[in-house]
């Protein structure tokens, strides 16, 4: 791939075509699924000076292993890699400001299209990477210009590729996938939002239609191109993690399989796809094979010990569902010690499973749960200028164990399994949610022969709103209502967990969902969006409303304010 005197080619190489060039890179990208990470990165790196795909997929794989090890030297170094590689994508570009403005269609090369497809995907990684490394407000504005800088090329590539059909050249294909991947995510991205974001979003020019990103991504994925993994590692974080954690929990699983099928047969070892299997087992409620994906996902290779964490995670909920305390706590523990991203999460999980056990029973290692609490705000750090919420949520629950003699939390691991929207995975196993249940029944009678004190209403709120959630699962809805009615109907008396509220009409509006009583369900989904604020993980709150609403197809906008079931 050439561009005259601007692009030099590497010492002693010869120049390369445009096809020769994907070619090349689809080769380092099937070593790269096929767990041979060097070996990518070596096939790479010899032309990342001289062609902006090199140069992309190159720095695209050092910012994968950035953001995995969250060490502030790989994101530092992949941030100029990406700096460097959207220089080069500039030395292919047409030097015009606008696509569309370009005087006509044949006066564009195949090569400067691509650039720009290039350069937008840079523009929109740099923009990450900005998020992640600084926390000042400037950072922030540069990263959120280069967002929109992305958005707008892509937005603009899109209609110009369209309505250019004679400039398909023999590489199309790769382009194709590469504006599929940018339109799809945007679109996808942007739908999720809740609506009063969405509308600032839509006045700076952004715009968001669910159905048309998930076509681009998909049509993008199942095509055999450059950005097919890229298509589909999205969808799949769509259908196995967005649906459940930020959604109304039901997961697309059936598509998940469907999407992962031919890549599972192409990498049966490659590790990125043994994890989403085992995600898509875990939301089938299939634990236990789930479990043996997971490890057999760390088993595949040991180049990258990232990988290992992203499977540590699951593993500790899997265990966590099967109500194996021990076994949580230990990849609680192997997280604590060899993750970055959230140690304040691992120590207060590794306390919370600590907590579950009987209390004369020896705990592992000698540790104490009420030290590792207490330990929980030192490890608080922030991502993008601010603490991520499941850190902030565990800062404000562990509070309580600074007292000389704390209150202990009832059911904290039970309590964070809610918030990954842990009771939806159990609910396809009966012997789950009845084990869940008796754990819940144990802390609700320790609570109720113990003395009252300033966290007695806000503990038996947590367990009425889990309480109805089993309850949910095992098809006993009056008795679901009653418990999510028993949290609101607490409101004045909560002290310290006024998320418990807006969760329980939530919770309520989805049996209601189920039943057929639309219009009930608006309304407390609406009262639920409007009548609360500032508590404990309102994003995700609000983000599952607002997925309720668009699943029941109700105008968000509606009712602004109500303030009475």
């Amino acid at each position: 791939m050439s561009n005259g005197k601007d692009a030099p080619a590497t010492e002693n190489s010869p120049q390369m075509t445009l096809k020769e060039c994907l070619d090349e890179c689809m080769e380092a990208l099937d070593l790269f699924l096929n767990n041979h990470f060097s070996e990518s990165l070596d096939k790479l790196r010899p032309r990342v000076k001289e062609s902006m795909y090199h140069a992309l997929i190159y720095a695209t794989v050092l910012e994968m292993q950035a953001m995995m090890t969250f060490q502030h030297d790989d994101i530092a170094n992949a941030g100029n890699t990406m700096k460097s590689a959207q220089e080069v994508c500039q030395r292919f570009r047409k030097k015009s400001p606008s696509l569309v403005g370009k005087a006509s269609g044949d006066s564009l090369t195949e090569e400067q299209l691509h650039a720009e497809a290039c350069y937008a995907e840079c523009q929109l990684q740099r923009a990450a990477l900005t998020f992640l490394q600084d926390e000042n407000m400037v950072s922030f504005i540069k990263g959120g210009i280069k967002v929109r800088n992305s958005y707008l090329i892509y937005k603009e590539l899109h209609t110009f590729i369209q309505s250019h059909e004679s400039l398909k050249g023999p590489s199309h294909i790769h382009l194709e996938g590469g504006v599929a991947f940018g339109i799809g995510a945007f679109n996808l991205t942007l739908s999720l939002f809740p609506v009063r974001l969405l509308k600032v979003l839509e006045f700076a020019g952004f715009s968001g239609d669910k159905a048309y990103g998930l076509s681009q991504l998909h049509d993008g994925a199942t095509a055999i191109n450059l950005r097919s993994m890229l298509c589909a590692l999205l969808l799949l974080c769509y259908y196995t993690f967005l649906t459940f954690i930020l959604g109304t929990g039901e997961g697309e699983v059936a598509d998940a399989e469907e999407l992962l099928k031919p890549f599972r047969l192409r990498y049966p070892r490659g590790a990125i796809f043994l994890f989403f299997a085992g995600r898509t087992e875990e939301i089938k409620g299939n634990i236990d094979q789930a479990v043996a994906l997971f490890e057999d996902g760390c088993k595949a290779q040991q180049a990258w010990k990232q990988f290992h964490h992203m499977c540590y995670w699951e593993l500790m909920w899997c265990f966590t569902y099967k109500r194996v305390w021990r076994m949580a706590y230990f990849y609680a523990d192997l997280l604590s010690q060899e993750s970055r991203w959230s140690k304040a999460m691992y120590v207060y999980m590794k306390a919370a499973y600590l907590s579950m056990l009987p209390q004369d029973e020896s705990r592992p290692f000698g540790e104490d749960e009420v030290e590792l609490f207490r330990q929980v705000p030192t490890f608080k750090q922030k991502i993008a200028g601010k603490s991520p919420p499941t850190e902030k949520f565990a800062i404000r629950k562990a509070r309580r164990y600074r007292a000389r003699c704390p209150v202990r939390l009832p059911v904290p691991v039970l309590e964070m399994m809610y918030m990954w929207n842990g009771f939806g995975m159990i609910s396809k196993r009966a012997e789950l949610t009845e084990g869940m249940m008796q754990t819940l029944v144990e802390a609700e009678r320790s609570l109720l022969e113990s003395p009252a004190n300033e966290y007695s209403v806000d503990d038996r709120s947590v367990i009425h709103l889990l309480k109805g959630l089993c309850l949910k699962n095992q098809g006993h809805v009056q008795a679901a209502e009653e418990c999510f009615l028993k949290v609101s109907s607490s409101e004045k008396k909560i002290k310290y967990d006024h998320y418990l509220v807006p969760n329980s009409l939530l919770e309520l509006s989805l049996v209601y969902i189920d039943q057929g009583r639309r219009d009930e369900a608006v309304k407390l989904l609406h009262k639920a969006k409007n009548n609360y604020k500032d508590y404990s993980m309102e994003s995700r709150t609000q983000f599952r409303v607002h997925a309720a609403l668009a699943k029941l197809k109700a105008d968000p906008g509606d009712q602004e304010e109500i303030t009475a079931l």
